[in-house]
Formats: structure tokens, C-alpha cells, sequence
């Protein structure tokens, strides 16, 4: 099965986090490979510094000045000097010197020479070592924030991944409850969705009557019309076929204990069905119909739940 965008992002997060974590690549390698990332998710802040490090850095660019101090490639700020070349040609030259440094050893020397002899040596070996301890701080310092940049998508992607898992499970419930108590309501569902997706007044208003049909079939299927009334609160409700919030109610109020959560659906029933009969006639925005929507779906679902299990 071909993998979603977001799937191929957390994979290539995961592989790229092992790659740093695991000195896996070469600094070339590893660099176009976060490139890729960054094409997908990143800032152009993010993708001209990239672009910089596999190319080299130049004055001209804000970016490219602030990434020199951020990668401690400055050696002399005021006059321009710095380590202006990409991360690659610095790893090349760290493997360069620590072949050098390994091949150094103590001159055997002696007389009037000696002490000039292991003085050039010494100062040498600490040229070496100090070239190697800027080089190896520059890689470091952009491994490090490299790293913090791919961090911080793949817990973004996985908390994403984590919410769509929790919200398609739900979802798939909902859709099962509502197909087994009254499957006319979700082949109603696409006809919203359809006319929310186009955004202009009229199909907002459409999509709107729509979702109080919806509510309405609901209540007609939990709770049928009949003569009676109940008595919910000291107040006498009538459950004829024009009282459907009376109706949704009466049959929370015999299933639900939990005074609060009577109140709440209560609430939140009234609130949705007073807007969706509102938006008909005035203007509702495309944004707020989609909430709408949810918010019902999301409501059908808890009192479907309720008919399952109690509460």
C-alpha cells in the first residue's frame, strides 16, 4: 500500500535521528538526506542554512551569517573570517589531520638541537590539535542542530500519527453504532461533507438543514414520537413528533445517573441544534459549519455510547 505523506515524513524522521545518533553517514550523505526532510517540512530559514552546509557559505546571505555563529564557524567576525566552507570538506580535513596527528611521534634527537626540535614538534602537535578541536566543534554544533530540527518533526509527525489512530478508532465506533441504530443518518454524512467542502453561502445553508435532519432522524430512532410526557427536573415535556430535543433528552435522562453529564449533553444539544436552525437562514461561516458538524457527530457518538453501555 502506497505510504501517506505523513507516514514517509515519521519514517524518514526515524531514519535520520538514527543516522545522527548512530554516525550511520558520511556528512555528505547525511545532509542530502535532510534536505529531503526539509523540502517536505521545513522552513526556508532551514532549507537555505541546509543548502549552505552542503554547499558552502557565502557573506551575502542574513541566513547564511547568522548559521556561521550558530555553527562556531567565526574566527574573526569583525574582519569576515570564519570556516566559510560546507560541512563535507570539514569532515574530509578532521580524518585528514587525525591521520596526521597519528602519524607524529617523539623526534629522537639530542644536542644543541633538541630542545629547538621538540619545541617545533610541540607546537606542531598543538597547531594539529587545536585545528581538529575547531573542526570537530563546527560538526558538532551542526550535528546538534540538525538533529534538534528532525527532532522536533518526528514528535510533531508521531503525535500527529497518534491523534489521527485515536480519532479513526472513534470514528469507525461511531460509524458502526450509528449504521446498527440508524443507517439512513450516515448516507446523509457525504452529502454534508460535499456541501461544506465548497464553502459558499447556499451550500453552507444546505449542508446546515442537512445536519438538522440529521439530529431529527436521530431522535426519531432512539426515542420515537408518542403522547406522553415526562417529567425531567420538575418540568413536564411533551415527546410529540415536533419536540426532538425533548425526546434526545428523555432518553439520556433515563440512561444517564450523572446529573452533570445530563446537564452537559443538555447543553451542548440545545447550543447545537439553535445554531445549525440559525445558520439556515443567517450567515454561518464555512469554518464554524464544519465545527458544527463535527460537534454533532462527535454527540451522536457519545448518545449511541450511552444506549450500548449506560452510564
Amino acid at each position: 500500500m502506497e505510504q501517506s505523506r505523513s507516514e514517509h515524513i515519521l519514517e524518514l524522521t526515524k531514519e535520520l535521528l538514527d543516522d545522527i545518533e548512530l554516525s550511520r553517514l558520511p556528512a555528505e550523505s547525511l545532509l542530502l538526506k535532510a534536505s529531503r526532510l526539509a523540502r517536505w517540512v521545513g522552513s526556508d530559514e532551514i532549507k537555505s542554512w541546509i543548502n549552505f552546509e552542503m554547499k558552502g557559505y557565502n557573506s551575502s546571505s542574513e541566513v547564511a551569517l547568522k548559521y556561521m555563529g550558530i555553527t562556531g564557524r567565526w574566527t574573526d567576525k569583525e574582519e569576515g573570517k570564519g570556516y566559510w566552507g560546507p560541512l563535507a570538506q570539514h569532515e574530509s580535513a578532521i580524518e585528514a589531520q587525525n591521520i596526521k596527528l597519528r602519524s607524529m611521534s617523539t623526534p629522537d634527537t639530542s644536542g644543541d638541537w633538541a630542545f629547538r626540535v621538540m619545541q617545533m614538534y610541540e607546537r606542531q602537535v598543538k597547531n594539529t590539535t587545536d585545528y581538529l578541536s575547531t573542526l570537530s566543534g563546527i560538526k558538532t554544533r551542526v550535528l546538534a542542530h540538525l538533529h534538534s530540527f528532525v527532532a522536533e518533526v518526528y514528535y510533531e509527525k508521531e503525535f500527529d500519527s497518534l491523534s489521527e489512530s485515536i480519532f479513526e478508532k472513534y470514528k469507525s465506533e461511531i460509524d458502526t453504532l450509528i449504521s446498527a441504530h440508524s443507517g439512513s443518518i450516515l448516507e446523509q454524512i457525504p452529502s454534508v461533507m460535499s456541501r461544506l467542502s465548497e464553502g459558499d453561502p447556499e451550500s453552507i445553508s444546505q449542508a446546515l438543514t442537512t445536519v438538522r435532519r440529521i439530529i431529527e432522524s436521530f431522535a426519531d430512532s432512539i426515542f420515537p414520537p408518542s403522547d406522553k410526557t415526562i417529567n425531567i427536573g420538575g418540568n413536564d415535556l411533551t415527546l410529540g413528533a415536533n419536540k426532538h430535543q425533548n425526546r434526545i433528552n428523555a432518553f439520556v435522562h433515563q440512561r444517564v445517573s450523572s446529573k452533570s453529564r445530563k446537564t452537559k449533553i443538555r447543553q451542548n444539544l440545545s447550543n447545537l441544534y439553535d445554531r445549525v436552525s440559525t445558520g439556515v437562514h443567517k450567515d454561518v461561516t464555512a469554518e464554524e459549519a464544519r465545527s458544527l458538524f463535527l460537534n454533532t457527530y462527535l454527540l451522536l457518538g457519545e448518545l449511541l455510547h450511552i444506549s450500548e453501555t449506560g452510564s
